[in-house]
């Protein structure tokens, strides 16, 4: 059976679910769960509904976040090179099922505009219906949609195969890789390309995860050194680095609100929690524990290299900060009483309405400064002496910066170009 008599048979097997009728033959078994989704939940199968398309802005916020971004080197390499022959192009979209990314063929670029399959749509299930994208999502497994599959008839033309990309550390569905393009380009052999080429994408994520534990490890292990009881060095989502005193286990199951501390873990027992770059340092409790954090010093003297240094019970360790975390940790030392996610974006980017992005970067800081970063508003914790170290004169000042507050300082704007101290002043 070539292509267009499977997409009549389709057509002639929709048709008949919707009303009810007895079908030719039977659809795929994900295609009718998805089938009975939809009429559950109301989509109109021959009225092609679209919500709102994401702004050049709000689409670039999305990209900056999503850890999708750092693997389209693998994704291009594995699908861009059949995608011209092929008559297809390929999409990432986000776990909301918006796209992010799109590219491949010309031609069939513009026939997928028409179809509002654009960068910045909504490809989620419950608004268009059956499709790579969405019903990859909601199943969280690979899935072919040929022609008539598609819930929605204008969607009918086409043909696409999406399938999900998880992190391996978490399990955490990250969005889809889909290869789309029009009915007569269909191949079987399409999904497991997509398949492949998704887990090869995982396979990436795997080792950069094994690259960081590496690094906690590096860290981390000359604290265990001078520890005399027992520890283990895990990363943020559990998994071990080092131990010193304990049989090493894979994983150690945190909290979902884990912070500096004293808390109690099933598999150790009464622990106290110190954040290290990258990950936790947690003591297993055998007598009273000091304060985990008590000082950092914020170091922007230097034009092109900034590093927080942390002091704590366990000893001290520095952190290289990005252009963008060195600007956070500016505006917060800054303002002790702390500033809102609104009020930071404004600080930043001029753009108060910028939040996401402001978050996002937050959350990367306060993984790696835990116990030194509060929020509610954003702010350094009340118990941690704070030293900021400026460069020698003002427009030494993070220069690669263009947020509205750092160009305020370099001119001298901000207030008195700090105290008495090393590399042109200290404030406490």
């Amino acid at each position: 059976m070539d292509a267009r008599d499977a997409a009549r048979l389709l057509k002639g097997v929709r048709a008949a679910a919707l009303a009810g009728d007895r079908p030719p033959a039977a659809p795929r078994p994900e295609i009718a769960e998805s089938w009975r989704r939809m009429m559950a939940g109301g989509v109109h199968p021959d009225r092609d509904t679209r919500s709102r398309m994401l702004s050049a802005a709000e689409t670039e916020e999305r990209r900056q976040v999503s850890p999708l971004r750092e693997l389209l080197p693998v994704l291009r390499e594995g699908l861009l090179p059949e995608l011209d022959e092929s008559l297809h192009i390929m999409v990432v979209a986000d776990a909301d099922g918006r796209l992010l990314w799109r590219e491949g063929h010309s031609s069939i670029l513009r026939k997928a505009d028409r179809l509002g399959f654009a960068v910045g749509a909504d490809w989620d299930e419950a608004v268009v219906g059956t499709n790579g994208v969405g019903t990859s999502l909601v199943t969280r497994r690979p899935v072919q949609v040929f022609s008539a599959e598609h819930f929605v008839s204008s969607h009918h033309d086409w043909t696409c195969a999406g399938a999900p990309v998880h992190d391996p550390r978490d399990g955490q569905l990250l969005g889809v890789v889909d290869v789309s393009g029009p009915l007569a380009t269909m191949h079987p052999a399409t999904l497991a390309w997509v398949s492949s080429v998704a887990r090869l994408a995982e396979r990436e994520l795997r080792v950069r995860h094994l690259e960081s534990l590496e690094r906690l490890r590096t860290v981390a292990a000359p604290l265990l050194a001078r520890l005399p009881g027992r520890a283990v060095a895990v990363d943020p989502h559990g998994w071990t680095a080092a131990v010193t005193g304990l049989v090493p286990a894979d994983r150690v199951q945190l909290p979902k609100a884990l912070g500096p501390g004293r808390l109690w873990i099933p598999q150790l027992g009464d622990c106290v929690a110190e954040p290290l770059p990258g990950g936790w340092l947690l003591r297993l409790e055998e007598r009273s524990a000091a304060a985990a954090v008590s000082r950092v010093v914020l170091d922007l003297s230097r034009p092109r290299s900034w590093s927080a240094t942390v002091y704590g019970a366990a000893g001290s360790w520095s952190q290289e900060l990005s252009p963008r975390h060195a600007e956070l940790l500016f505006l917060l030392a800054e303002t002790p009483r702390g500033r809102t996610a609104a009020e930071l974006a404004q600080e930043l980017f001029g753009d108060p309405t910028r939040t996401v992005t402001v978050r996002a970067e937050l959350s990367r800081v306060r993984r790696h400064l835990a116990g030194v970063l509060s929020h509610r508003p954003y702010r350094f914790a009340e118990d941690v002496e704070v030293e900021l170290i400026r460069p020698q004169h003002p427009a030494g000042l993070l220069p690669h910066s263009t947020a509205p507050a750092v160009v305020r300082a370099r001119l001298g704007l901000g207030g008195p170009w700090g105290a008495p101290g090393a590399s042109g002043g200290v404030v406490p």
